[in-house]
């Protein structure tokens, strides 16, 4: 019976000191770091990983994330120094570098978010405020941003916080403004392109009228060559016809003839009324070519009586 009794108290006791043990040790992971709490007042703060020793009972320990942290700040509008409205939309990373100085002002993560936000949305205003809406958009943001990222990190080392980054995720208009300022897009890259024509038509009237110029002084200049080179054939040939006719002039007068019988006979609509006697056919008379006409007087026409009629 004794030794039942003797057994339960030893049991008892190292189940106390057990229980003892358990709450003297705890944990730190590598994510985070510890600090310890003894009745409500801050002690000391474990950063290294591991297994550590506390007070039972009395201390406590508050864990507190050692990563990089996001903050999605709400959409909020901001009045640009050329007086446009923009919606921005931007984000931060911060790291709690002071564990005891965090607890002390801010107590969590959704505090520190809380006050985190407020410190942005001022640095947005106060820098971006500063700016045109063309520097916000395109020339300027990386400049920005790092200016917005060493404000709010100054002013977050008072809670113990590290801003890593700052970014602007989105910077535009608001919605009523911005079909607005997409016409205003739409009509100047019209005006443009209207005007690119332009210059195009402009450029290819010039092309075709130095062409056409070119074209005229080619044609000219075939022209006034073609028309040597026939008045050069034809002086030749006037001059072969004089030497025919010095060497042999009724055989160059019957040659004629021949030419002139077979272009008045051809299928066409000219039609030839003649005296049977005239000199026209004077080789259908006569194969020496002599008429009536050259032995007769030259008084055998009437005078006055018209020509032999053409029509």
């Amino acid at each position: 019976m004794k030794l039942n009794v003797i057994g339960g108290i030893v049991l008892v006791l190292v189940v106390a000191a057990l229980v003892v043990v358990y709450s003297s040790l705890f944990t730190v992971y590598q994510t985070q770091q510890a600090l310890v709490v003894r009745l409500g007042q801050p002690v000391r703060v474990v950063s290294q990983p591991g297994l550590n020793v506390k007070l039972p009972f009395i201390d406590a320990v508050i864990g507190i994330d050692k990563r990089i942290l996001d903050l999605e700040a709400p959409a909020q509008e901001v009045i640009a120094s050329d007086q446009k409205r923009l919606v921005v939309d931007a984000f931060a990373r911060y790291r709690i570098q002071d564990p005891l100085r965090f607890y002390q002002t801010l107590g969590s993560i959704q505090g520190a978010n809380s006050q985190l936000a407020i410190l942005l949305n001022s640095a947005l205003r106060r820098v971006l405020g500063e700016a045109t809406f063309t520097h916000v958009v395109r020339d300027q943001r990386a400049e920005l941003t790092a200016r917005i990222r060493e404000l709010v990190d100054v002013e977050a080392r008072g809670y113990g916080i590290s801003v890593v980054d700052v970014r602007i995720r989105r910077a535009d208009l608001p919605e009523q403004n911005s079909q607005a300022v997409y016409q205003r897009m739409q009509t100047e890259r019209q005006r443009e392109a209207a005007e690119f024509r332009a210059q195009g038509a402009q450029r290819g009237q010039e092309i075709r009228s130095r062409a056409d110029r070119d074209v005229t002084v080619l044609i000219a200049d075939a022209t006034s060559k073609a028309e040597q080179i026939r008045g050069e054939g034809d002086s030749t040939r006037n001059k072969i016809f004089a030497d025919a006719f010095n060497k042999d002039p009724d055989f160059f007068a019957f040659y004629r003839s021949m030419q002139a019988y077979e272009a008045s006979m051809k299928h066409n609509d000219t039609r030839l009324l003649l005296k049977p006697d005239t000199s026209f056919f004077r080789y259908f008379n006569d194969p020496s070519g002599k008429s009536k006409g050259d032995i007769a007087a030259p008084s055998a026409r009437p005078p006055g009586a018209p020509p032999a009629a053409a029509r």
